[in-house]
């Protein structure tokens, strides 16, 4: 079955994103959002050591967010960020739909296709960690990613610190020299007026597939529920870390198609 016809794909290729409505039903976010609070609250059966894990900042300032590392920082639900997620039975299954398989092959062909992140965003309640205009764009390996899958795990809004996103913007990297293709504050001070930037507010369970080098960054929560989110970044499996000169998959998501 094609979820996708040719003219979401012209879309896609004009605005850097597109929005795919609900690819599962409530009973599978509503599970979905009770298995990340358990592994943020340490009850999850898993093991921790694998996962990469951030506390959110108490003052909002990017820079003032936990260190991304390995491992366990405490039972709370203020986490800003998990990565690893692949590893966990539950959001592995979701990440492996056919509507996902069928995107990323648009992007790769019938290559082996793996994840090179599968990450839980939140913004806590009352809190939330601003976040600079960006680029998906990552230095250190040999060839971009180009396909991220985001759900909402709750309801998007302004008030929560949804994404913005200005469409248009994921034809050139503005900023190569970054590690991570965040923009200088004087790039990002040429979008404060640009009327194609608008806040992506999703209902809970809605999809949008973005091209990673599409402009984005979001707000702060504030509002007395978190706004959480699941990232899957796919990448061909083939791409290499040139930190590490080995391969950048933990393993594969999508096997290689004859």
């Amino acid at each position: 079955m094609n979820h996708f016809s040719t003219q979401d794909w012209a879309l896609f290729d004009k605005q850097g994103y597109l929005r795919i409505g609900k690819v599962a039903d409530a009973a599978t976010i509503t599970s979905l959002c009770a298995r990340i609070d358990d592994i943020m609250l340490g009850r999850a059966g898993i093991d921790y050591r694998r996962m990469v894990m951030q506390l959110d900042s108490s003052d909002g300032i990017y820079e003032s967010a936990g260190k991304q590392s390995h491992g366990f920082k405490g039972a709370t639900l203020g986490y800003r960020k998990i990565e690893q997620l692949e590893s966990d039975p539950e959001f592995h299954a979701y990440m492996s739909l056919p509507i996902f398989e069928e995107a990323a092959r648009h992007f790769y062909g019938n290559i082996a296709i793996s994840a090179f992140r599968a990450m839980f965003m939140n913004k806590p309640a009352n809190k939330g960690t601003f976040l600079p205009l960006h680029q998906d764009h990552w230095r250190a390996l040999d060839r971009d990613p180009l396909l991220t899958i985001y759900t909402a795990l709750d309801p998007a809004t302004e008030e929560n610190g949804c994404m913005e996103l200005i469409p248009g913007t994921h034809h050139t990297v503005l900023n190569p020299s970054h590690p991570n293709g965040f923009l200088t504050p004087q790039m990002a001070a040429g979008f404060d007026n640009d009327p194609r930037r608008f806040h992506l507010t999703l209902e809970a369970g809605e999809v949008v597939l973005m091209h990673n080098w599409t402009i984005h960054g979001s707000g702060m929560n504030r509002t007395s529920r978190p706004r959480r989110a699941f990232s899957v970044c796919l990448m061909d499996a083939m791409t290499m870390s040139l930190r590490y000169d080995r391969l950048a998959a933990r393993s594969i998501l999508f096997e290689a198609r004859q």
